[in-house]
């Protein structure tokens, strides 16, 4: 193993750290845990409980709204638990060895409810599950992308390593992808519930390997990095003090805030994505694969081609850019649709709906290659105003902005099927069509609504103000050699 460049405890202070090729390439795989895998699988339960298995849409989006919520939580504790630990591994990589099997089994039983079970049971099973696999997840996820921030001190170099964790994330979600669509979901399998289970149990091994080469290959360089003095007292009584501390800081409060509204709108929009293919745009199931994968291309576009935007431009440019890609995705075929000009059906709608998310896919990329590496720069800022580092605690704020205003975006997405009487028996009837009012409320809002929610985080998020000249004040202020690549 190379030597590790590293900062002293405690103050912060020395030479920048940059981990190794083979220790980012470890690393990355841990993206399997959250965009990559986890988040591709379980974007498939809304329509699953609601559309498959006849659960009121109200129920599955406050449910799965409980969960996110309940996650929100956790991740505030495992961020100020992950950042007191100290162990021979490391402070982040036991609670992510302890994480990776608890996830596989909640992930697997989430998509495998019991039959037989009514509204008032289906309710509970997906709620128990799904806090479960959240809460999991949490404590992989929060210790993952700190320990990323903790791995390089660069102002460019966290975008490299953002970049491969996304990059790895991208190739797991094409591994999901293509395994449901084609092997569980083919012929109209989307709609009927046989296949759920297996898939479910699929994802679940493939999350519990990528986790567990993850933490295998990074263990030695996160058990040499600086392991700060544990903070006294107990959790419960310093965390609060911990979060008002980091909410001190302007910047963390602009990108979380901008974070909650814009997560919002996410999860309103990919919530009813197969309703909108399937029923609005009459797609076989087996060909909304290939809208994915011209997602996940335009992702690879966005995720690589932020660093080399970023030598152009500031890292919020490069977001607002991405910013605009999205809510462009959420407007043009929608507006089309709405007023009567253009709406291609089946396997005419493929190529527009390809082109329109592999727009989507770029301002994704960007957006989520640019967004941690400013909350790193951020918690720099952090600990030149506060004297302490807090990547655990940051990186939980950013979670709990998006697993709160997701699980909201959910629950409203749910709210909205009920409120324009979306009929329950429809999702297994292959083949239905709803009639064009119907389909007009379901498209406004999966789309416009959508993005007026994004344009008022665009709005907030333009007021945030570190700078490459700024980070580049703080890193020397805090003993670093920043190199402004």
């Amino acid at each position: 193993m190379p030597d590790i460049e590293v900062s002293a405890p405690e103050a912060g202070h020395g030479p920048v750290a940059r981990p190794p090729l083979a220790v980012k390439l470890a690393y990355s795989l841990g993206q399997a845990a959250q965009n990559g895998g986890f988040d591709t699988a379980i974007g498939f339960i809304f329509f699953y409980y609601s559309a498959v298995l006849g659960l009121s849409g109200a129920l599955v989006g406050a449910a799965l709204a409980v969960s996110l919520a309940f996650d929100a939580v956790v991740d505030t504790v495992v961020g100020s638990w992950s950042d007191n630990l100290r162990s021979r591994l490391g402070r982040r990589v036991p609670l992510m060895m302890l994480a990776a099997p608890l996830v596989a089994i909640s992930v697997g039983l989430l998509f495998s409810p019991p039959s037989g079970l009514g509204q008032g049971g289906l309710f509970g099973w997906l709620t128990v599950m799904s806090v479960a696999a959240r809460s999991t997840i949490s404590l992989f996820n929060v210790p993952y992308i700190a320990l990323g921030a903790e791995m390089a001190t660069d102002y460019a170099e966290r975008t490299s390593v953002v970049m491969y964790r996304a990059v790895a994330g991208l190739v797991t979600a094409v591994m999901i992808t293509a395994t449901g669509y084609s092997l569980f979901f083919a012929n109209g399998g989307l709609q009927r519930p046989d296949g759920y289970p297996g898939f479910g149990w699929s994802v679940a091994g493939l999350l519990l390997v990528c986790m567990t080469l993850c933490c295998l290959g990074v263990w030695r360089y996160a058990a040499r990095l600086p392991q700060p003095e544990q903070a006294p007292g107990a959790m419960w009584r310093r965390l609060p003090g911990e979060v008002v501390e980091i909410f001190g800081n302007r910047s963390f409060r602009l990108l979380f805030v901008s974070a909650v509204i814009l997560f919002a709108a996410l999860g309103l929009n990919a919530s009813l994505n197969n309703h909108a293919f399937i029923f609005v745009w009459r797609m076989k199931s087996e060909l909304i694969q290939f809208i994915g994968y011209a997602y996940m291309v335009g992702i690879l576009l966005g995720v690589t081609g932020a660093p080399m935007l970023q030598k152009l431009m500031e890292k919020k440019n490069v977001v607002v850019f991405g910013f605009g890609l999205l809510i462009a995705n959420w407007l043009v075929l929608q507006g089309l649709m709405m007023a009567g000009v253009y709406t291609p059906l089946g396997n005419a709608a493929l190529l527009p709906m390809q082109i329109n998310s592999f727009v989507a896919g770029i301002g994704t990329g960007f957006v989520s290659v640019a967004y941690p590496s400013m909350m790193a720069d951020a918690a720099d800022e952090h600990e030149h105003l506060f004297g302490r580092r807090r990547e655990g605690l940051y990186f939980a704020g950013l979670g709990f902005a998006g697993k709160a205003a997701t699980g909201l975006g959910v629950m409203a997405a749910g709210i909205a099927l009920d409120l324009v009487h979306f009929p329950k028996d429809v999702g297994r009837s292959v083949g239905a069509v709803l009639t064009h009012d119907m389909q007009v409320r379901l498209v406004l809002i999966w789309g416009p609504v959508a993005a007026m929610v994004a344009i008022v985080s665009l709005v907030i998020f333009a007021s945030y103000g570190i700078t490459r000249a700024r980070h580049a004040e703080i890193a020397r202020a805090l003993g670093r050699t920043s190199q402004a690549g």
